[in-house]
């Protein structure tokens, strides 16, 4: 008998079968997401468009408002690009896409971090040359996610998140004079969040409910905090 008559998979419909095993495999992997998957994130653009809004109105000046918008713009951004990438994209394509543009949105709000920090908080002899650095690497990152950043797993100049967001430490005497000790400590503890969150991405874990909050949702809840 040949191997059509058996239905082995490399007879004359193997092609069709393997294409049809591959769509499978595309399905498990971009179709099933843990439930807290994205929700994390498009709630959390819920908050932040209002609570931007009413923290630029409430900004003092013209620059005051343009930095504290240039963060509350970058803020929403990535929630809102995050939570349409694990909530929307289901094909391959898009996943590759929506894959590059949300790890993008991370340097876009690490640099939007440091705007209103660098022309608000610090003296103009630190501020602007510390911002002049983030913004050009966060754009050298952006440029280099958008490129090579594949939906397969590649991970291109990924180390960059966590330099740009300890960078403000070459400024610790400048925020030592112009910030108290809570602000101090709340600054730090945000870095920390963030390092931990990604090394818990980075290592998988912790993962407590894989099927509804896994080791994903917890880095996503750190980023939030």
């Amino acid at each position: 008998m040949t191997g059509a008559e058996h239905g082995h998979p490399d007879d004359d419909g193997g092609p069709i079968l393997q294409v049809a095993h591959r769509a499978m495999e595309a399905i498990d992997a971009y179709g099933h997401r843990p439930f807290w998957r994205g929700r994390l994130h498009f709630i959390a653009a819920l908050v932040a468009l209002p609570a931007g809004i009413l923290l630029v109105l409430t900004a003092n000046g013209v620059e005051g408002r343009v930095a504290t918008g240039i963060y509350a713009a970058t803020l929403v951004a990535l929630f809102a690009v995050s939570s349409a990438y694990h909530r929307l994209a289901r094909s391959e394509n898009a996943v590759k896409w929506f894959r590059r543009l949300d790890h993008s949105m991370i340097f876009l709000l690490i640099a939007g971090s440091y705007t209103p920090l660098c022309l608000l908080v610090l003296p103009p002899a630190w501020g602007i040359p510390l911002l002049s650095v983030i913004w050009a690497t966060a754009l050298a990152g952006i440029t280099l996610k958008m490129l090579r950043v594949q939906a397969d797993g590649g991970n291109s100049a990924s180390w960059l998140y966590i330099v740009m967001g300890w960078a403000a430490v070459v400024a610790i005497p400048a925020l030592a004079d112009s910030l108290s000790t809570t602000q101090l400590v709340l600054l730090a503890m945000g870095g920390l969040l963030y390092t931990v969150g990604a090394v818990g991405l980075w290592k998988r874990w912790p993962d407590p409910v894989p099927n509804s909050f896994g080791y994903h949702e917890v880095w996503h809840s750190m980023t939030i905090a």
